[in-house]
C-alpha cells in the first residue's frame, strides 16, 4: 500500500519514518521549493523523545540539542512562580526532555528519509476525495492520484478544507518575536527552560546547543499587530524584564528575527473522511503555550503508523487513530489556549494573585498535570 503524505513538516517527516519502519510504501509532496534553516528551536518534551526512542532517533537528539532538566515560570525579575523537575519523568519513561535548533531536527528527520520521494515546490490547490482514490492538482499545474492520503500541511491545510467545511482558525491576539543568538550565560541556564510571566507580555529561552540559545517573546495585540508594534525597539519593550533578557535581544541581529501572530484550530470532532485523514497541525493546531504543537504531531504520527499497521483497512485505521489521539489532543489545545490568556494578564491585582495561586499550588498537581502531558497514547 503507497501512502501519500501532504507536507514535510516534523509531523509530515516523522509519519513517514514510522511508516517507512512499518514496511509502507511512502511519497511526500511539500509545498517549498527547498527546506530553510528556520531560526528558531524546539523542545522535544519527554512524550516526543519517547516517540523517538521507538524511532531509532533518540541518542542522535540527545547528542545534537540541549538536555533540560527543569521548567521554570517566574515573574519579569526571574523570581520562580512554578517550577517542574523532569528528573521524576525521565525515571518513568527513560528518556530526556531535549530542545534542539528546527533545522538540526529536520536535517536528521530527511536523513532517515533517503530512500522516500520527497517532491518539492508542490503546493497543493485542489483535493476530490472519493472512496477509493483521491485526486491532487498542485499550483504549478501538475496533478496527482493518491489511494491513502495524510495531510500534514499545517494550519492552513488544503487538505482539511477539502474535507470539512466549518473549521475556524481562533486568533489569541498576540504577537511572537523569535530568535536564536550565540551567547554565554551562567552555566544554570545550560538545563533550563525559562519563561518569564510579565504584564501582557512574556519572554522564554533555553539552551539548544553548547554555544546556542533560542528565546521567544510575546505581547498582546488589540486589533492589527503589525500596525500595533510597527516602530517597535524589542530591547526597550522587555526593559522591565531581569537583563539578561535585554543581552539575549542585543545579541541577535534585527534581521535574524522571525515575527508570527499566535493561533490555533478550534478542536474538530472528526480528522477523516474516506482515505484520507489529517495529521499534526492540520487536525489540532494549538498555540505553543505548552511546547506541545510539534510534539503532538510526533505523537500523532507514530500512533497513526501504528493503526495502519493494524488494520488492513485504511478507514479502520483512520477511525481508531482517532479514538486514540482526538481527547489528549483536544485537551492539549483548549488547556493551551486557557495557559496563554493566564500568562498574559494585564491586570496588576490580578497578576499579583495568579503568581500566588501557583507559587501555593502543591507540587503534587502539576507533576500530575505533567503525568498525563508525557504518556504517549498510541
Amino acid at each position: 500500500m503507497k501512502i501519500t503524505i501532504i507536507g514535510a513538516g516534523i509531523g509530515g517527516l516523522t509519519t513517514a519514518i514510522a511508516l517507512k519502519q512499518k514496511g509502507f510504501d511512502v511519497e511526500l509532496f511539500e509545498a517549498s521549493h527547498a527546506f530553510k534553516k528556520a531560526g528558531s528551536g524546539i523542545n522535544l518534551a519527554i512524550n516526543a523523545m519517547q516517540v523517538y526512542k521507538k524511532l531509532g532517533l533518540y541518542e542522535t537528539l540527545l547528542k545534537a540539542g540541549s538536555y533540560n532538566q527543569t521548567m521554570n515560570i517566574s515573574d519579569e525579575n526571574l523570581t520562580p512562580i512554578s517550577v517542574i523537575d523532569m528528573c521524576g519523568f525521565e525515571e518513568t519513561f527513560n528518556v530526556k526532555s531535549v530542545a534542539i535548533h528546527r533545522a538540526v531536527l529536520h536535517e536528521i528527520l530527511l536523513n532517515e528519509l533517503s530512500d522516500v520521494p520527497i517532491y518539492m515546490g508542490k503546493k497543493l490547490k485542489t483535493l476530490t476525495s472519493a472512496k477509493n482514490e483521491t485526486s491532487l492538482t498542485f499550483e504549478d499545474g501538475t496533478s496527482h492520484k493518491a489511494t491513502v492520503l495524510i495531510g500534514a500541511d499545517g494550519i492552513h491545510s488544503v487538505v482539511r478544507k477539502a474535507l470539512f467545511n466549518a473549521t475556524q482558525i481562533r486568533d489569541a491576539k498576540q504577537i511572537c518575536w523569535r530568535g536564536i543568538t550565540k551567547i554565554e550565560l551562567p552555566s544554570t541556564y545550560q538545563t533550563q527552560l525559562v519563561e518569564q510571566w510579565g504584564k501582557g507580555k512574556r519572554f522564554g529561552f533555553v539552551s539548544i546547543s553548547e554555544t546556542e540559545y533560542y528565546w521567544y517573546a510575546l505581547a498582546n495585540y488589540k486589533t492589527d499587530a503589525r500596525a500595533e508594534f510597527k516602530d517597535l525597539n524589542l530591547v526597550d519593550f522587555y526593559a522591565d524584564f531581569h537583563p539578561i533578557v535585554g543581552d539575549l535581544l542585543k545579541s541577535t541581529p534585527k534581521k535574524d528575527r522571525l515575527t508570527h501572530t499566535m493561533m490555533d484550530l478550534k478542536p474538530l470532532t472528526t480528522w477523516h473522511k474516506n482515505k484520507v485523514c489529517l495529521l499534526g497541525d492540520s487536525a489540532h493546531a494549538t498555540t505553543p503555550n505548552f511546547g506541545q504543537g510539534a510534539c503532538q504531531a510526533i505523537e500523532s504520527a507514530y500512533a497513526l503508523a501504528n493503526c495502519l499497521a493494524s488494520n488492513a483497512l485504511p478507514e479502520k485505521a483512520f477511525e481508531a487513530f482517532q479514538k486514540i489521539r482526538i481527547e489528549k489532543a483536544t485537551d492539549i489545545v483548549n488547556t493551551s489556549w486557557r495557559i496563554g490568556k493566564l500568562a498574559h494578564l494585564e491586570n496588576r491585582f490580578l497578576i499579583k494573585l495568579r503568581n500566588l495561586v501557583l507559587r501555593n499550588t502543591p507540587s503534587s498537581i502539576t507533576q500530575k498535570q505533567s503525568q498525563r502531558m508525557f504518556d504517549v497514547n498510541g
